[in-house]
């Protein structure tokens, strides 16, 4: 199961912060590993008192977690004060697992969760190493030193925020009482609006919510925009079956749906798959441009629906590394011709690139392999692969690319991963 890490406070009650993260992230089907920050005695009325830990033993959790575990994307949420961001930027800067903020500063119910420095704290050490902050109106003034009075404003603000790079999902829902909620997320300098029926008043525990879905789905390999758009509507059914667990603030509910369990399984059948690959491939069958591998959700419709190896596998300094983890989208080409082999077999949903070798070739016919050879058009890679294998009975084990030696490619074709990794394993 993949890992997503939450750094925040304890939320006594249960509703918001920590075990909030925990649950939210769990709906999603991913493991939640925590470093709490400070210890809250809270309600959903008010906070009644807030004890900060130790810096030296937040650094110790956070060391102690991402030593042994797989991150794969982390959240931070209640910090309190600015030698505690400090202490987790110092950390989290060299990871290399996106890290989204949401600014916490102060709870739903009214009561300050944070000390004077923390603002500044957030925009100079974890503004700049973040993929998104989620902030609400009041946090966003305060990150971006100004007041949002409009539409205008608001964006500004959200450009300000974003100054450094990260993306910024503006949430709407203190934006005046109005019949629609309307959220924006800044992304690569443009804009784009979500907007949803605004329900009874987001209770207890919202924020953290939706920043932990957000964290769970890109924990699971989604991007930024498509992780916000997933998670924007789980909270809408969050908030729309919140509950009571006494006289305060309602609380939301984070377990509101499971994750999609076929997409997690494709993600963690190709990162074990590449792990194996690291092992077991010799460089010199690592195409020049990278060497991936795909495998396609049942029934893909496009390339969102297959996954690869983000950034491929490549050679450096004579080892062969992955460049990310696996992901939705991310290897066109490969799913190109993915699709196209589905068209005639459903069931062949995996597809791995190799360096061509005469000595390779020779070992598939060896121990059983088909091939068909084929002119392999890089702007035509669907028509090219149905006309390779309209001159075979069934599907080939390999489509070899006709190319100059030099950039020959194999695309080795299989059911899944584990029936791809046994015909590479005959082949090596």
């Amino acid at each position: 199961m993949r890992t997503a890490l939450t750094v925040a406070g304890s939320d006594s009650i249960g509703g918001a912060g920590i075990q909030a993260d925990v649950k939210a992230m769990s709906a999603v089907g991913v493991h939640a590993a925590t470093v709490i920050t400070a210890v809250t005695a809270q309600n959903t009325r008010g906070v009644d008192g807030i004890l900060p830990l130790p810096e030296e033993f937040i650094k110790e959790q956070l060391e102690a977690v991402v030593k042994e575990a797989d991150v794969k994307a982390i959240k931070t949420g209640m910090l309190y004060s600015a030698e505690i961001v400090g202490t987790v930027a110092d950390i989290l800067e060299d990871h290399e697992a996106p890290l989204i903020v949401d600014p916490v500063m102060v709870a739903g119910t009214g009561s300050s969760l944070s000390d004077d420095s923390l603002a500044d704290a957030l925009r100079k050490k974890l503004l700049p190493i973040c993929e998104l902050v989620t902030p609400n109106k009041s946090e966003a003034e305060v990150l971006a030193k100004m007041k949002i009075r409009s539409k205008d404003d608001e964006r500004l603000a959200a450009e300000l925020i974003g100054k450094q790079g990260s993306a910024v999902l503006m949430k709407g829902g203190h934006y005046g009482n109005t019949p629609t909620v309307i959220d924006m997320l800044y992304l690569s300098s443009e804009f784009t609006k979500m907007e949803y029926p605004r329900l009874k008043k987001a209770g207890h525990g919202s924020g953290c919510v939706l920043s932990s879905y957000i964290t769970a789905h890109m924990a699971k390999g989604m991007d930024v925009a498509n992780a916000v758009f997933k998670s924007r509507e789980l909270i809408q059914e969050a908030i729309a079956t919140q509950y009571s667990v006494g006289g305060g603030d309602l609380v939301v509910n984070p377990a509101v749906k499971g994750g999609d369990s076929e997409g997690f399984l494709v993600l963690d059948a190709l990162d074990a798959a590449a792990a194996r690959i690291l092992d077991v491939v010799p460089e010199e069958l690592v195409p020049k441009g990278g060497m991936n591998i795909a495998m396609a959700m049942r029934n893909a419709a496009g390339p969102e629906q297959i996954a690869a190896i983000d950034k491929r596998l490549t050679v450096r300094n004579g080892m062969i590394r992955k460049g990310g983890p696996a992901k939705f989208g991310t290897a066109e080409g490969l799913s190109y011709i993915l699709m196209a082999v589905m068209k005639r077999d459903p069931e062949t949903r995996c597809v791995m690139s190799l360096a061509y070798s005469d000595d390779m070739l020779d070992v598939m016919e060896e121990v059983g392999l088909r091939s068909v050879a084929a002119e392999m058009a890089k702007d035509r890679l669907m028509d090219s692969t149905d006309k390779a294998l309209s001159k075979c009975k069934g599907i080939p084990d390999a489509i070899v690319d006709k190319g100059s030696k030099k950039d020959r490619t194999v695309r080795l074709l299989a059911r899944d991963t584990a029936d791809m990794m046994s015909k590479l394993e005959q082949i090596l």
